[in-house]
């Protein structure tokens, strides 16, 4: 009776296998954005994007529309044309992050216990820069180097490029007060 009951679990199991299936990494993709404040260096939050798909390669491509009094910046997913980042800009005024419509308060993001300091093998990878001004990336990178979630997607694919840009919602007389790194991990 034991080895009928056996044989027969045995082949349940085999039947509920799908030999398209069984081995595959069904994780759906999977970005980090993180939010850092320009002028102090604070981490301001983030979030997770998901999709439904995932590709072996992270290409942020954009679409920019300058302010000659309104503009906009977009970004997106290339392999997979989904959207990352959709802000407008405002000569003279202040434009406002439209997409993703909310992020994570930063008080929701744990930190590491450890006191090391995780650099990105690749270094980072400049998405959207139209003034081509000299940027400096490691100062928002300690900000959030030490997030748990940023120490995650870092381990799942260690030789990313972190990519990164500088959304400035007000320009001509802009604020930099108002300016804020928006950086960008791949799982």
């Amino acid at each position: 009776m034991q080895v009928r009951v056996l044989c027969l679990l045995f082949v349940v199991l085999l039947l509920g296998c799908n030999s398209e299936n069984t081995f595959l990494d069904d994780t759906p993709g999977e970005v980090l954005m993180l939010k850092v404040d320009y002028i102090t260096n604070r981490f301001e939050g983030g979030g997770e994007l998901r999709f439904s798909q995932k590709a072996d390669n992270f290409t942020i491509g954009y679409e920019y529309k300058e302010p000659a009094d309104f503009g906009y910046v977009k970004l997106r997913y290339e392999e997979l044309n989904e959207p990352l980042f959709e802000g407008s800009i405002h000569w003279m005024g202040l434009g406002e992050m439209k997409y993703p419509e909310k992020l994570e308060p930063a008080g929701k993001f744990n930190h590491v216990l450890t006191e090391d300091f995780v650099y990105p093998v690749n270094g980072f990878e400049n998405v959207f820069n139209p003034y081509n001004m000299d940027l400096k990336y490691e100062d928002a990178w300690f900000a959030v180097q030490g997030l748990v979630k940023a120490r995650e997607y870092l381990r799942a694919n260690p030789l990313q490029k972190v990519k990164i840009f500088l959304y400035t919602p007000s320009v001509g007389v802009g604020n930099p007060e108002n300016w804020d790194w928006i950086i960008y991990l791949n799982r």
